[in-house]
């Protein structure tokens, strides 16, 4: 049951695969808070997964488009602001890929071409995505651009790879470009360092379960689900946030201001006993 927080808001959402998307889980609030959005994905995505679904269930429009490419995003603003009758007040970016973990490569062993597309569609194309929408003045007045992070944008993160590099670029681009949109426009925007989260391309990050457990146990509230980012972002989206820009906003129920908890020194000790 919604509470109509986004009730005449615009919105596009970017990179909502299947059910276990957060973009999917932030699709279904938006809607369920009064949004109207169209959704954008590759046209791969589109056709491997399960978007079509959702847009019958939302009755929202898919406009498949590769966000690395501005000719499309162009559309994608274009399309947008023709179907929902007007400019845009929010946007999501949750797209994120690295072909070196796909791969299997370890961070001392990268290959630059891959290095480069990951940084492409996971960071650069926030800048694109930004720059687009400026350009074509397509988001009104105080509307909220949100992209998806995760902590090891700035501590290390076994296992996250190149990953990392693209997270701490997604979140500096987010400051820069802060700074002349809410200057130029007063758009805001802001990404969100969300908990481990078990979505499609998460798993393909080595030793996932085991991080998923480790900051369930050091985390006072626990991870934050999908569905909890889902909540933070609608907050995000609508006017009771109009003066938070440049930020870095922590989703993660305490777990970056942690060192120990007693639930993992607990595992830890149960651990050493069990190994005598």
């Amino acid at each position: 049951m919604g509470n109509n927080l986004l009730k005449g808001k615009r919105g596009i959402i970017f990179g909502a695969l299947n059910d276990m998307s957060i973009a999917w889980k932030v699709a279904e609030r938006v809607v369920e808070e009064g949004a109207t959005i169209t959704l954008t994905n590759t046209p791969l995505a589109v056709r491997m997964g399960t978007t079509n679904e959702l847009g019958k269930k939302l009755n929202a429009q898919i406009i498949p488009a590769d966000a690395t490419n501005v000719a499309d995003l162009e559309n994608v603003f274009a399309e947008s602001i023709k179907i929902l009758g007007g400019k845009i007040d929010f946007v999501l970016h949750s797209i994120g890929m690295s072909p070196n973990v796909r791969k299997g490569r370890a961070y001392d062993d990268l290959d630059y071409g891959m290095l480069s597309t990951t940084l492409d569609i996971s960071a650069i194309s926030f800048h694109k995505v930004l720059q687009v929408a400026k350009k074509m003045d397509a988001i009104n007045e105080y509307g909220s651009v949100i992209a998806l992070s995760y902590m090891a944008a700035q501590r290390t993160v076994c296992g996250y790879n190149d990953m990392a590099d693209a997270k701490a670029l997604l979140e500096s681009i987010a400051r820069s470009f802060g700074y002349i949109y809410g200057r130029d426009k007063k758009v805001r925007i802001n990404t969100i360092s969300q908990s481990p989260t078990p979505t499609t391309a998460g798993n393909g990050v080595k030793g996932l379960d085991t991080l998923l457990d480790f900051a369930e146990g050091l985390s006072p509230l626990g991870n934050a689900t999908a569905a909890d980012c889902a909540d933070y972002c609608v907050v995000m989206f609508s006017d009771l946030t109009k003066k938070v820009t440049m930020q870095n906003l922590l989703h993660d129920g305490g777990f970056s201001s942690m060192s120990m908890s007693e639930t993992v020194i607990e595992d830890y000790r149960k651990g050493l006993v069990a190994n005598e």
